[in-house]
């Protein structure tokens, strides 16, 4: 595959490299805060699922994003205003409004929380208890295969 992409946008006047850079400079800024933790590269990575053929790489890389997801963050967050002229007042809007918000929605995080790490735990439970059981078919399988005589045997 080429380094060079199938699909090309352009317009006269616009610095498509100086659009990339600032793109990479916010992401940059954006890992340095923390903004991309765990769990939202966990839901990110959710679509590449897809892409994986093996049925146990399936499994494991399914489980491991839910284990990643599965919690509700309910902390407090750092509220930015992007918006210089009324910055402290609208900062200090957001904050009521979210002690108001916070007031009512804890108690729904909590069961959330309670919700999805039940469904989690009979999740794994129920992939454990499946895997054992292919496991043991499939010595099962072995053993009645030693058995067979040798021209019986598949190939």
């Amino acid at each position: 595959m080429s380094d060079t992409p199938s699909l090309t946008i352009g317009a006269d006047g616009l610095d498509t490299d100086a659009i990339v850079r600032e793109i990479r400079e916010r992401v940059a800024q954006r890992r340095a805060r923390g903004e991309y933790d765990e769990a939202a590269v966990a839901r990110a990575e959710r679509f590449n699922l897809a892409n994986l053929q093996d049925d146990a790489q399936f499994l494991e890389r399914y489980l491991a994003c839910l284990r990643q997801a599965a919690q509700v963050d309910i902390n407090d967050f750092e509220i930015v205003e992007r918006r210089a002229r009324m910055a402290p007042l609208l900062k200090r809007l957001k904050q009521g409004i979210w002690s108001l918000l916070r007031f009512y929605t804890y108690r729904l995080w909590s069961q959330q929380n309670q919700v999805n790490g039940m469904l989690l735990a009979a999740t794994e439970i129920v992939a454990t208890r499946d895997q054992a059981r292919i496991d043991a078919l499939e010595a099962r399988l072995r053993a009645l295969e030693a058995r067979l005589p040798p021209s019986d045997k598949p190939s």
